[in-house]
């Protein structure tokens, strides 16, 4: 049953990936223009950053399991990333631009997710979803090895977005219901965090405008703050019971930071759910990632690094 809900997780992941990636930053309103309703991924465009950082953390927890330490994931992108990088990294978040930077600059983990000033960014949210699999049922655990991997390139706010998906991964992945799934992630977290309020009042809303008056931050010109894409994800997931297509859609229509947001909600969806769960013309749509934002795990496919990563917590069950 863990194998079938890991593959489910990381596949759901990708396919909300690739279904949001077309909506990333624009309004509902927008989105309603251009599609009526968001629910087809482009054919052959396939997903982002989310889910090759996903795949990268994966293979982290992979090669050290839960002695993983944030020197391991400093010296991962030191080995891994940097050396392959020509250019801009294309597609990746701001926090992750800044981690590299920080670690050009010979700065160590928790400074490298600090000096940069992104620490906000959803950059470790949307890679989250590997450290739930490997402590699937124990949401402190995710939490706490997914803040490991937090610390090179997150801060603050961004750590914590990172620990309230992991962790509700974790409670999804033994089947919980959508209610409780969302409250392992919001008892994760401290409970007056700028995270934590905005997923109790996304658990609250009762429509999409009040869920933007509670969560977005309107003014603000980039859309990747953690407080506020987790919280849509979560709003997703919830306006989607908890079922893979419906939550993947819901997210994916509310905008913003759409290719995070519907990724997130699909890998908690996919991993309550299973690999059947996802729809066979999304799954015909997800491939081995490129690498275009990170070369190391070009050729990989999630079903595979799924498959991987339980066996590294040594049980399918």
């Amino acid at each position: 049953m863990r194998l079938t809900r890991a593959r489910g997780c990381l596949l759901g992941l990708a396919a909300g990936d690739a279904l949001g990636r077309p909506a990333e930053n624009l309004a509902p309103e927008e989105i309603a223009r251009r599609w009526g309703r968001l629910t087809e991924i482009e054919p052959g465009q396939g997903g982002t950053d989310d889910t090759e950082y996903t795949i990268f953390a994966a293979s982290l927890l992979c090669a050290h399991g839960a002695a993983m330490t944030s020197a391991d994931v400093a010296r991962a992108y030191r080995e891994q990333i940097i050396p392959r990088i020509d250019g801009p990294m294309r597609g990746a978040g701001f926090s992750e631009l800044g981690a590299v930077q920080a670690l050009r600059r010979g700065l160590e983990p928790p400074l490298s997710g600090m000096w940069h000033q992104h620490g906000w960014s959803d950059g470790l949210a949307m890679r989250a979803a590997p450290y739930g699999i490997f402590a699937a049922g124990d949401p402190g655990e995710a939490a706490r090895l997914v803040a490991v991997d937090g610390a090179v390139s997150n801060s603050g706010e961004g750590v914590y977005g990172g620990q309230a998906v992991a962790a509700a991964v974790a409670v999804a992945m033994t089947g919980a219901a959508p209610g409780e799934v969302a409250e392992a992630g919001i008892a994760a977290i401290p409970v007056d965090s700028w995270t934590a309020r905005n997923l109790r009042a996304a658990v609250a809303a009762d429509s999409v405008d009040e869920l933007y008056r509670a969560v977005v931050v309107r003014h603000y010109p980039w859309t990747d703050l953690a407080p506020e894409a987790v919280a849509l994800a979560f709003a997703g997931y919830l306006m989607g019971g908890g079922r893979v297509e419906e939550s993947v859609v819901s997210a994916a229509n509310l905008g913003r930071d759409a290719d995070t947001t519907a990724a997130i909600a699909g890998a908690l969806a996919g991993a309550g759910h299973g690999e059947a769960a996802v729809p066979e013309r999304w799954v015909r749509e997800i491939g081995p990632v490129t690498g275009r934002c990170l070369p190391a795990v070009a050729g990989r496919h999630v079903l595979d690094v799924a498959t991987d990563l339980v066996a590294a917590t040594g049980t399918t069950t």
